[in-house]
Parts: structure tokens; sequence; C-alpha cells
């Protein structure tokens, strides 16, 4: 955290400047990879604060730092991809704990709740976040959690943080997945969560090239279990990839806005457009929360579903006619790209379950980039006129 008597510090200051401290022994402005598995000791014993790099690096430590000043907390735990950082939130369950969980979610975390955590007699409760009395009707005397993701993926349904926080009794611990938004967009802990985790695959680190997470806190107690779980498991990523994640945060207000502007430009044209049935972005203002994410975020980010007219022939032909846009599963990244969730990023998700929240063959997700607007526009409508003929 910033010294009491400094004046706090900008967004876009905190991401250049925090945790990229000069190096004490050349003077480096960067600070420099420690491609080091183990460091020696002064004694038996006695090290300088880092002993064995599963346990703590000090690039790791650097992220670290630079990813809580953003979301203005005093805790993060970096580790070696998104689904590693939510099974350190889910580390703070125990047997017979049940979670009550958003059911617009990626589908990894649906897999992770329905098949991974069973297995230790963690059940959850699926429901629509949105609404309040659903989501007080699936607590239960053994609820720990709620695990929220918003905007959720691939809906785009947003969750009123401070409203689920009202509803929850003492020792249930709020979960809120931050990736489709980024600490630039939206900073959950502010609103009442108790931890805020990401894929740092995606906005965070931005440019397609590394994978990782993180766990965000300012709870003492939660960031020493977590901690703990991610010294005692050791999903921790390589300090290589640390750095690269830190490179690329420098630039994250910087990039946010351009996704922003971008993506309001292709939710406003699709809205429009006579070959689009729905479109879902929570920066129009026809989306069914709208009003909730001007209160909640602070951007509305780069992510948008929509659906074609010709259901899932045409969807699935439009995805092929793009350029621009690349067929792949990720997001966030500076390269625009699209996908079909619910064969791709939602493909194990039970079919009857999909269909029930839209998640069905003829959505389609965009992930906006930041290339020229007019050129991600020119993609699009060529692809609707390519996707047309049968």
């Amino acid at each position: 955290m910033s010294d009491p008597q400094t004046p706090p510090r900008g967004f876009g200051t905190r991401a250049i400047r925090v945790g990229q401290d000069a190096d004490p022994s050349t003077g480096s402005s960067v600070p420099p990879i420690y491609q080091s598995a183990t460091f020696v000791q002064t004694e038996p014993g006695k090290h300088r604060g880092f002993d064995y790099s599963r346990s703590a690096n000090p690039t790791r430590a650097a992220l670290e730092r630079q990813l809580a000043s953003l979301e203005n907390v005093r805790f993060g735990s970096a580790f070696a991809s998104g689904m590693a950082a939510g099974m350190a939130v889910a580390s703070l369950l125990a047997q017979g704990d049940h979670i009550v969980a958003a059911r617009d979610l990626y589908g990894g975390c649906h897999r992770l709740l329905t098949m991974v955590l069973p297995r230790w007699g963690i059940t959850t409760t699926f429901v629509d976040t949105t609404d309040l009395a659903a989501v007080r009707a699936a607590i239960t005397p053994a609820t720990k959690m709620f695990w929220l993701e918003t905007p959720g993926n691939p809906m785009m349904t947003v969750t009123d943080i401070a409203a689920i926080a009202a509803l929850r009794a003492p020792g249930q611990l709020i979960a809120v997945d931050n990736t489709f938004s980024s600490p630039y967009g939206q900073q959950p802990i502010a609103h009442g969560a108790d931890l805020s985790w990401h894929s740092t695959t995606k906005y965070i680190s931005g440019h397609d090239d590394v994978v990782g997470g993180v766990v965000l806190c300012d709870n003492a107690e939660i960031a020493a279990q977590i901690a703990f779980h991610q010294n005692a498991v050791g999903a921790v990523p390589g300090p290589q990839d640390a750095f690269l994640s830190m490179r690329g945060v420098k630039t994250l207000a910087l990039r946010m806005r351009a996704h922003e502007a971008n993506a309001h430009e292709i939710a406003s044209w699709l809205a429009r457009h006579p070959e689009v049935i729905d479109v879902y972005y929570p920066g129009l203002p026809n989306h069914p929360q709208h009003a909730l994410a001007k209160r909640q975020m602070q951007s509305f980010g780069g992510m948008i579903s929509f659906r074609p007219r010709g259901g899932n022939l045409r969807a699935a032909r439009f995805a092929q006619a793009t350029h621009l846009f690349q067929l792949a599963p990720s997001l966030g990244g500076v390269s625009s790209l699209l996908c079909i969730p619910s064969i791709m990023t939602h493909g194990t998700i039970p079919l009857a379950e999909k269909q029930a929240i839209g998640v069905t063959d003829d959505l389609i997700r965009l992930s906006v980039g930041i290339e020229d607007v007019a050129d991600l526009l020119g993609d699009l409508a060529a692809a609707f006129a390519a996707s047309a003929t049968s």
C-alpha cells in the first residue's frame, strides 16, 4: 500500500510504478527476472526473504504487489493459470460446505464446481444472481461462499455485488471472477466482495503470450490461507511468465480504454444490424443491467455476445468467415478473437443447462481487440455477407 503521507496515485501510475523499483545493485530501471529455483541462505534456516521459488520469487512478488495495488488491496497471490487461482479460492472451503454460484459463468469454472469439488464433499447450487430472491432461496445453513462472475461469461449478465454482500451471513465469503472486467473496469472488493480473482492470461497480460492467474484480497487471514495453498500446491507462475505479465500491466489502462471504445462502437453497430437478433453488452442502454453496470463498473470492457439471424448454421458460417476476428477460445488480448461458447469455452456444460441460460449454438462471443475499429467493422460486415449464402 502507499505511504499515508503520499497523495494517492492514479491507476495508470500504479500500474507502471508499483513493484517496479529500480534494481538496487545495478540501477536497472526494469527489475531483473530472477530465473533461480533456489536462494543461498546466510546460515542454516536464515535467508534474505527468499529460499525456494515455489514458496516465493522476487519477480513473482513484484507482480503480486503490482496487481494488488490495482484493486487497492494489500494482498495478492499469483498462480500458473486462472483455474489454479480459482482452485485457490475453493481451498478456503471444507467438506460439507455449499456454494451459491452464478449460472452465467466460464465453462472451466462450471467444470471445477461440478466435477472436481464434489469429490471433497463441496456442493454448488447455480442461480441467476441478478435475481436476489433466487439467490436468497438458494442459501442453506451450509452455504459458505457466493461464487460470482460479473459480467458473466458469455451472456454478459451483471451481478450487484453490494446487494449480494447485504444478503450474506457472518462467515460467508464472496468471491468474484473479475476477468471479463479487469481491475481497470471493476474493483469487486470495494463493493463488498472478499476476494477478486482473475485469469491474468486475459486483459491483465493482454498479449496472448502468457498464461497466469491471481487472487486478490484485503483480509490478512484470508490472504494467509491463499498463500499457504499457493506454496503447498505449487501451481505458481515461473519468473518469465511473471515478467511478461508485469510488462503487460503497464499498458492496461491504455488498452482497456481502446478495448471499450472499439467494443461500444461495434456493439452499437450490431444492435442496428438487420441480420442480428440480440446483442449482449453492458454498455448498451437496453442491456437489462445497464444502470447497475454504470454504477459498479468504471469501464464496460471489450466483450460482446450476439446472435445472427439464421440459427446455428449461420453462426458457424459466420465464425469461419472473419479474418481479423480469429476463431479461438481465449479473450482479452490486443488481437480480436471470436468463439461459439456452446461448442468451445462452455462445451463441457450439460446441454440442458446451457440452453436454460441461452448458451446455444447460435450465440457468438467477440473479444474486441484494439485494432482500428473501421477494419474490425469491415471484417464483421464481410462475414455477414459471406455467411448469408448457404
